[in-house]
């Protein structure tokens, strides 16, 4: 996707393409704040006033797959099943980011690096993931609504999920796009939703039951039992935090 130039079997690239392809040629070959928006356009064949009606800024033109994910995610969650798990919606709704990204692995390493490379596209994409972060939030707290804790639970959950969302996706570019993404991002949201799912939680043994010769205190001499006061009202997070702490997890 980074290639300004196709062979005879591509199909012809849309406009929105062109200035992609040729936005990341030169930004690979003379550095980001060296290209400016009037190279990419001389580059692509087409007028400054093309490149506006698509991207705001030359920022932009670095994340050109964002906006349509965001709305992909947003309609996901609005149509997810009101019986449903939302701490698992939410899961899933940001395997849709994944999705994104795995589609063109070669696209997001060099934008992964562009990023770490220019503090303003960095600043940029904090603002797009604290979309996606905004918009996790508003549908736990839309399901959370009847919970006294619903507010808070959902800013810290949707936090977590992205959270963990970002560790595997950022390892995977780190890796430069090698390994199973896929198995990595089941882990990192899978650790998110043992922590806050119910459904999760409820399928999950105890720890009493998964030790053998537990019950009734016959277990064996180097059984160790965690027992932690909290207050009423301690927030889900803070208490699955003190419990890891506790076990030196």
């Amino acid at each position: 996707m980074a290639a300004a130039v196709t062979s005879g079997d591509d199909p012809k690239p849309t406009m929105r393409e062109s200035l992609v392809r040729a936005a990341f040629q030169l930004f690979l070959e003379r550095g980001f704040e060296q290209t400016t928006i009037d190279d990419i356009v001389s580059l692509a064949g087409v007028g400054r006033r093309s490149f506006f009606r698509y991207f705001p800024s030359k920022e932009d033109v670095v994340f050109p797959d964002h906006e349509g994910c965001l709305a992909d995610m947003t309609a996901f969650l609005r149509g997810a099943p009101l019986d449903g798990d939302p701490v698992t919606q939410a899961c899933d709704a940001s395997r849709l980011v994944l999705r994104m990204y795995a589609a063109d692995p070669v696209f997001s390493v060099e934008r992964y690096r562009l990023t770490r490379q220019v503090p303003g596209l960095r600043a940029h994409e904090l603002s797009v993931v604290w979309r996606y972060e905004r918009a996790l939030a508003e549908h736990l707290r839309e399901r959370g609504a009847d919970r006294a804790d619903g507010a808070l639970r959902a800013d810290v959950v949707a936090a977590a999920v992205v959270a963990a969302h970002n560790h595997a996706l950022r390892t995977w570019l780190r890796a430069g796009g090698e390994g199973d993404v896929q198995a990595a991002m089941d882990e990192a949201l899978g650790y998110v939703a043992r922590a806050f799912s119910p459904a999760q939680q409820s399928a999950q043994p105890s720890a009493r039951a998964a030790t053998p010769g537990a019950v009734d205190g016959a277990g064996g001499e180097d059984e160790q039992v965690v027992v932690l006061l909290a207050r009423k009202g301690t927030p889900l997070w803070r208490v699955v935090r003190d419990v890891e702490g506790a076990l030196g997890e």
